[in-house]
C-alpha cells in the first residue's frame, strides 16, 4: 500500500471536501476517488460515508484515520533522521504556543535554529485545548502550555519557568510609590483582561474566587496585543504574566506591581506526544527545552517601574 493513499485519506478527512482534497494533493478528483477505495479494498472496510458531497468517516474510517495519521508522522520521522545523518535535521518544526508564553518562545526556537539552520519554524498561536488537538492529530511537532492547571494527555513535558503575575497600569503618584498590590486591590480597577477561552484567564478567575474575590474586567479580548492596545491608549489596567515586562520593557507612562495576597505561581513547559522513537524535531525541542535558563531571566523581581 501506497504511503500516499494514506496521505490522500488524511487530507480528506481534514479538508471534508472531494474537490478542495484532490486540489490540496495536486491531483484529479477521480484519481482521488480510486486511491480512497484502493485503500478500502486493502483494508477490507468502508472509511468514507459517500453521498453526493463527503459527509463523513465511517467508525472505521475514523479508527483508520489515528493510524494513518500516526503511520505518516512515523514515515516522515525515519526519513528525517536518517537523512539528518548526511544533511542534518530538516524540515518543518510546528510548535503551538499559548498567549501567555509567546514572550518565553524565542528562548526555545533560537537555539534550534541556530543549531539546526535548515529546519524552518512554525509557531502559532493557540490555546491549550488545541495545543492537545493538534498533538493528537500529529499536526503538532510540541506545544508550550500550562503544566499544573488543565494539564494535557498523553505528553511529556519538560518545565520551562514558572509563571508570575504582575499588576500593570497607567503611572500615577501613589502607584510610584508602591512596589506591590494586593489581589483585592487590583481587582477593584477598571480592567482589560483575556477572554474566558484562554486559560491564563481562568487561573486568574480562579485564584480571585479563592481568596473571595470576583474579577469583573470591563474589557476582554483573546490576544495580549489587544490588552496591551487598551494599556497604552486608554486608562485601562490589567494583570499579565510577569514575561511581558522582558517583551515591552520599561514604559514612561506605566508602572508594573508585583501581585501579592496572594502571591501566585505556574509552570509553564514544553509538550510532546508521548511515543517511542520520538520525532528527530520532538527531540531537538527536549534537548533545547533541557538546556533553556529561564528561571535566570524571568524569576527575577519586578526592579524597574
Amino acid at each position: 500500500m501506497l504511503m500516499r493513499h494514506f496521505s490522500y485519506f488524511v487530507t480528506l478527512a481534514r479538508e471534508k471536501h472531494f474537490a478542495r482534497t484532490a486540489a490540496v494533493c495536486n491531483i484529479t478528483q477521480p484519481t482521488l476517488s480510486v486511491a480512497i477505495r484502493k485503500l478500502e479494498d486493502y483494508l477490507q472496510v468502508r472509511l468514507i460515508v459517500r453521498g453526493q458531497r463527503f459527509v463523513g468517516l465511517t467508525p472505521e474510517g475514523e479508527k483508520a484515520l489515528a493510524w494513518a495519521q500516526q503511520i505518516l508522522i512515523d514515515y516522515d520521522s525515519m526519513r528525517e533522521e536518517v537523512a539528518s545523518f548526511r544533511h542534518g535535521l530538516t524540515g518543518t518544526l510546528r510548535l503551538g504556543v499559548i498567549p501567555a508564553a509567546m514572550p518565553a518562545v524565542a528562548f526555545l526556537t533560537a537555539p534550534i535554529a541556530a543549531e539546526h539552520p535548515a529546519v524552518s519554524i512554525d509557531i502559532q498561536s493557540m490555546t491549550s485545548r488545541m495545543i492537545q488537538r493538534g498533538l493528537d492529530a500529529f499536526e503538532l511537532d510540541g506545544g508550550v502550555t500550562y503544566l499544573e492547571n488543565e494539564p494535557l494527555e498523553n505528553v511529556r513535558s519538560a518545565t520551562l519557568y514558572e509563571e508570575r503575575y504582575v499588576f500593570v497600569a497607567r503611572r500615577t503618584k501613589a502607584r510610584e510609590k508602591a512596589r506591590s498590590i494586593a489581589w483585592t486591590d487590583a481587582a477593584k480597577e477598571k480592567l482589560c483582561l483575556l477572554s474566558r477561552d484562554m486559560q491564563n484567564r481562568r487561573i486568574l478567575d480562579n485564584l480571585a474566587k479563592s481568596i473571595g474575590v470576583a474579577i469583573q474586567p470591563a474589557i476582554v479580548c483573546n490576544s495580549f496585543l489587544g490588552v496591551c492596545s487598551h494599556l497604552r491608549c486608554a486608562d485601562y489596567a490589567s494583570i499579565v504574566p510577569h514575561t511581558f515586562f522582558n517583551v515591552f520593557g520599561a514604559a514612561a507612562d506605566l508602572v508594573w506591581l508585583d501581585l501579592v495576597r496572594p502571591a501566585h505561581s505556574q509552570k509553564i513547559g514544553l509538550v510532546v506526544t508521548d511515543r517511542e522513537p520520538a520525532s528527530p524535531l520532538a527531540t531537538a525541542l527536549l534537548k533545547a527545552a533541557s538546556a533553556m535558563k529561564l528561571e535566570r531571566d524571568f524569576g527575577k523581581p519586578l526592579t524597574t517601574h
